[in-house]
């Protein structure tokens, strides 16, 4: 069981690192506005701390689906390594004195 824990935590730490490179382009993809007219800069006015705590919230939650997805795929390989672990030998009674 511990084996499988110790997978689960280096797969949800896998999962949130990677999180962390791919969710932040893909927030500014996503909010990126559009052109009106070719050529010309889009005008945007922007609350600034509400974006900030819309932006923050938004890498915080992928960082943590990362985490689980990640804690989801290294427990199969957990299961299996610990499946393959050679058990303990069964520790032998003595003889009793009689």
């Amino acid at each position: 069981m511990k084996r499988v824990l110790i997978f689960m935590m280096v797969g949800a730490i896998v999962g949130a690192v990677a999180a962390s490179f791919i969710v932040p382009p893909v927030l500014g993809w996503y909010n990126e506005p559009g052109a009106i007219s070719p050529g010309k800069q889009v005008e945007t006015l922007c609350n600034i701390p509400e974006l900030i705590r819309y932006t923050s919230s938004r890498l915080l939650r992928g960082q943590l689906i990362g985490a689980a997805i990640g804690a989801l795929v290294f427990l199969f390989p957990g299961i299996l390594s610990a499946r393959r672990q050679p058990r303990g030998v069964p520790a032998t009674v003595p003889p009793s004195a009689a």
